[in-house]
């Protein structure tokens, strides 16, 4: 387990990132949820993320469901705030964001009162009695509110040991960077701006966490799933949008390099934050007890450091970025 900066909650190398347990991009049965999460549990991995956005609350009760009677010292679990779940009649709807009916509509709050709801409702939704990392989720159009209001509700629930670690997730660096230097944060939750493909966070976000002693993890490292492949699969999408040839001709490169030392993308994907001595782990969304078992052999794979060096000659990696290496 690593530590998430100052606090006392650790978290495996690889975490379960609970999104696709809402029914993200297409509908998922129960069975092949119940069926992700015991393989991933079987697989040793102990730190499990939601949110209540996710399939509006469908995630949180699939991932309590599983939990709910394993030890509670054995595992680490976080959720986020910043929608509250409003029930409504789905009227034969479907929500427009996961594939599962409407029966509740997301309202943005970040106010402390909206704060301590959203926790009161994701343990109820959970049956847990604790949350270890809560963080501020999606916050980049309501930043100064999440700033200002809720972050210090976040505070107030750790002092109190409601929680054990607080930060926020997104994918805007500077603003994460903000987060970090403004605040007490323990660790931040990073989409997509350090990957393999993309390393935009080594202007800001990154040497602000090393710093200031806060712990990243690292989510959405397949980008989109256009690193998930061992070649990007026709259509492939690149931060949820299609992928501009420029962006697959890159990829294809970086596969090319990966495939001279026999590394697949997905295992280099995997691989490459946690290179970083800011990066604390990699959460990964999964969906079936086969991408479970995937991605598990894929993260356990070696990867010569060599690799990091030629991609680098290549242009294809950061200067700056950290390869475990000398010089």
């Amino acid at each position: 387990m690593n530590r998430l900066g100052r606090s006392m909650v650790g978290v495996t190398e690889l975490g379960f990132g609970g999104g696709p347990l809402g029914g993200l991009f297409e509908p998922l049965d129960d069975a092949t949820a119940a069926g992700a999460l015991q393989a991933a549990w079987e697989a040793g991995i102990r730190y499990y993320d939601t949110s209540p956005h996710y399939g509006i609350g469908h995630s949180e009760r699939r991932i309590g469901e599983l939990l709910r009677d394993k030890p509670r010292a054995e595992f680490t679990l976080s959720t986020k705030v910043g929608r509250l779940l409003v029930p409504q009649d789905p009227q034969g709807r479907m929500d427009e964001e996961f594939a599962v009916p409407a029966t509740h509509r997301r309202v943005w709050d970040f106010s402390r009162d909206g704060v301590l709801r959203s926790v009161e409702d994701s343990l109820a939704r959970m049956g847990v009695d604790r949350i270890d990392v809560l963080f501020l989720h999606d916050a980049e159009q309501h930043f100064e509110a999440a700033l200002r209001d809720a972050y210090p509700a976040l505070a107030e629930l750790r002092a109190q040991g409601v929680v054990g670690a607080i930060g926020a997730g997104m994918y805007d660096s500077a603003k994460l960077t903000r987060l970090v230097r403004e605040t007490d944060a323990d660790v931040v939750m990073l989409s997509g701006r350090y990957t393999l493909l993309n390393h935009s966070a080594l202007d800001d976000l990154m040497p602000a966490c090393a710093e200031r002693g806060v712990s990243v993890l690292a989510a959405s490292v397949f980008n989109s799933g256009l690193l998930a492949t061992e070649r990007p699969r026709e259509g492939a999408r690149y931060d949820y949008a299609p992928a501009t040839p420029y962006v697959l001709e890159r990829v294809h490169h970086i596969a090319d390099v990966c495939a001279a030392h026999g590394v697949t993308l997905p295992q280099a994907a995997m691989a490459f934050p946690l290179l970083h001595p800011a990066v604390a782990g990699v959460v990964a969304g999964m969906r079936s007890a086969e991408e479970v078992r995937r991605n598990v052999a894929a993260f356990s794979a070696p990867v010569p450091a060599a690799l990091w060096s030629d991609l680098r000659e290549a242009g294809l990696l950061d200067e700056r970025a950290p390869t475990g290496q000398a010089g």
